[in-house]
């Protein structure tokens, strides 16, 4: 497939190249004789109405006679002075069209009155020149006078009041197309030796572009097989470098991933096997009576809290399930958003009593309304004390801080002074299945879930969730839209 690429881009472009300089030279061909022809039409223009002139300032009534009987040797002089190219003559012919002079003759002198042919004038195409002069064209050949196809110009002789006969001037293709020739030979060289510079350029620029591909392709091709070691070295900074660095990206992505999936089914491996166990072996005591009856109460009340860690751990897949599939339906609404951190509060009550937490609930007013699903936020807001409390040390703050934010909305934040969250902790916390107590010292319930959940609903809000290290301690954040105060009437 890359090889295929490499050959069609290499293709392209030599085609381009190649139609590109076929554009170039008819172009410049046209141009080329455009402007010769341009330049014979002038001259051609000039010659005839010198000769026309020397008739008529003479006032022949006969070119036959003028010509046979005393103005041939001085026109004959002047006519090859006129046509200095070879391929340019002139012709004087009488009111039939019968050629009485011209340069056509062989010999070094003009030829004079003889068998010189016959102009057809009945062919000539007439013109009048911006400045009122009468003039003749033709393009072509003129049988038994020239076979070369040529520019012809005409110019009437008019003496008292009469045409006399013509004075003519034509131009032959032999010179102009010799012209083209060479113009045309030229630029094909250049073409073809341009054109194999930048066939080569071009296969090395290719095949530089067409190589990282290949590379990229081998590497996707090992990510998809799940080895995720390999990482792409990045040149330059075009698209294919960009290409690079998002796969190298997405490699570490996947390969951080890889290592919370597998920490993770190790987490819910533990914290499903352990209850289970625990719930299995006394259930086993007390059916089998090795454990006394008065005890029964006792070991029930483990298992129940067994019970219920189970289903937390179940609870928390089965809202990832619904969040990522978008089942899960946000009820937007306005709510007392202070009432819902007062309860949860109350909801931990023991928990802050046993660590000997002190409590600061810094709200701007008693009641601040957010408008957001009440369940989901709750959810959100339990989640957070949660981590707060069970990371806190003994004696410590745990803060609650509600403030109104610009742009009309409210910022929640939850602030304890216990474990010091590292950089790596803080860019990865709300990551799924990560857990920054690796040692499972402190989080021995958790499966790192929680905190994913809360930045999915958040997200689903459309609001932003943060995590700011502090010197002591950390502090949990989320925004939400100020809601408008329910009303209650009596």
């Amino acid at each position: 497939m890359v090889k295929s690429t490499f050959f069609k881009y290499l293709l392209t472009f030599s085609l381009i190249i190649f139609l590109s300089f076929l554009m170039l030279t008819s172009i410049i061909t046209s141009m080329t004789r455009a402007h010769v022809t341009s330049d014979k039409m002038q001259k051609l223009e000039i010659s005839s109405m010198v000769v026309a002139d020397f008739f008529i300032d003479k006032g022949v009534e006969s070119l036959e006679n003028s010509i046979l009987h005393g103005d041939a040797p001085n026109i004959t002089t002047l006519m090859p002075i006129i046509s200095l190219d070879y391929d340019f003559h002139i012709l004087v012919s009488d009111a039939e069209g019968d050629v009485l002079l011209s340069t056509l003759a062989e010999g070094d002198k003009p030829g004079i009155y003889g068998d010189l042919g016959t102009v057809r004038i009945a062919d000539f195409e007439q013109k009048t020149s911006p400045d009122g002069e009468v003039f003749l064209t033709y393009k072509g050949k003129i049988e038994g006078v020239v076979d070369i196809n040529s520019i012809v110009y005409a110019k009437e002789i008019v003496t008292k009041g009469e045409l006399r006969g013509y004075a003519i001037s034509l131009a032959t293709d032999e010179s102009e197309d010799r012209l083209i020739t060479v113009v045309r030979t030229t630029v094909f060289n250049c073409s073809i030796w341009i054109m194999l510079a930048a066939v080569i350029a071009s296969y090395f620029i290719t095949e530089r572009m067409s190589h990282p591909i290949k590379t990229m392709t081998g590497a996707a091709k090992r990510f998809a097989k799940g080895d995720f070691s390999e990482r792409l070295t990045v040149r330059g900074n075009d698209e294919v470098a960009e290409l690079a660095s998002a796969l190298n990206h997405m490699a570490e992505s996947l390969e951080s991933l890889e290592n919370m999936r597998n920490s993770f089914l190790a987490s819910v491996s533990h914290d499903l096997r352990t209850p289970m166990t625990t719930i299995s072996g006394f259930i086993d005591g007390i059916t089998s009576g090795a454990i006394p009856k008065e005890q029964h109460t006792h070991y029930l009340g483990v298992i129940s809290t067994e019970v219920h860690r189970l289903s937390r751990l179940v609870g928390q897949l089965l809202d990832i399930s619904r969040l990522e599939s978008g089942d899960r339906k946000f009820n937007m609404e306005s709510f007392d958003v202070c009432e819902v951190a007062r309860l949860i509060i109350i909801s931990f009550e023991k928990e802050l009593e046993s660590r000997a937490l002190d409590v600061d609930f810094d709200v701007e007013d008693d009641n601040m309304h957010a408008l957001a699903d009440k369940d989901a936020i709750y959810q959100v807001l339990y989640n957070l004390c949660h981590n707060a409390i069970k990371f806190s040390r003994e004696n410590g703050r745990f803060i609650i801080k509600i403030s109104r934010i610009e742009g009309k909305k409210l910022r929640v934040s939850v602030y304890d002074d216990g474990q010091v969250l590292s950089k790596e902790d803080a860019t990865h916390i709300f990551d799924r299945f990560y857990k920054s107590d690796k040692s499972r010292g402190l989080d021995k319930s958790g499966v790192g879930l929680g905190l994913y959940i809360c930045k999915t609903i958040i997200d689903a809000h459309g609001e932003q969730i943060y995590v700011e290290p502090h010197a002591d301690g950390f502090e949990f954040w989320f925004t939400l839209k100020e809601g408008t105060p329910i009303v209650k009437h009596k």
